[in-house]
């Protein structure tokens, strides 16, 4: 089974569409689209300008995370550093943003490790994935005003395993944690 072709029967042609709020990160619609037999649906629809997360690693392999609350889960978290891209913005710049704001850090070259979908059956939230090796640290966090976090330095093995325990539970650090590992053949 290939993936990768697209069927044309599953297409869905939006009709209308209907905005049900407008927030200063979420859009959201409810679309009418015609399906392929010819009936009609309703397709409630988040709108977010998407986001980059990196790996990052130092010169001797260990990884940096994130500790941070969570307000929607009610609970701190262990994440790769990540944020949101502002609408009509790279990616990469992005990552290099949110790399040098969240641990400080700075790398020669992020390499893409891939786009991953958090929710597609109802978000158009796409994540760009980076690798960062031999990170530079100047100590000097740049947080947002209402962004409260605390770096975690630990051998990649170490959060691998983690992820494996189903201890680092956010989607894009599992994913991303697994293809770094994957790609160094840790």
């Amino acid at each position: 089974m290939e993936t990768e072709n697209k069927a044309k029967h599953l297409e869905e042609r939006q009709i209308r569409s209907e905005e049900i709020y407008n927030g200063r990160i979420l859009h959201i619609t409810r679309d009418t689209v015609l399906l392929e037999n010819g009936d009609e649906a309703l397709r409630e629809v988040v709108h977010h300008p998407g986001g980059s997360c990196v790996v990052p690693l130092t010169e001797d392999g260990d990884v940096l995370l994130v500790r941070q609350f969570r307000y929607p889960q009610g609970t701190e978290t262990l994440e790769l550093p990540a944020g949101k891209l502002e609408y009509g913005e790279d990616s990469l710049t992005c990552a290099v943003r949110e790399l040098k704001e969240e641990v400080g850090g700075e790398a020669d070259q992020l390499e893409p490790l891939g786009i991953l979908y958090p929710t597609p059956a109802y978000d158009k939230e796409v994540i760009y994935m980076y690798l960062a090796r031999s990170i530079r640290q100047d100590g000097g966090q740049s947080l947002d005003d209402d962004e409260f976090l605390d770096v975690v330095r630990m051998p990649l093995a170490q959060a691998v395993e983690m992820v494996m325990e189903n201890r680092l539970p956010d989607a894009k650090t599992q994913i991303a944690l697994l293809k770094a590992a994957h790609i160094l053949g840790k």
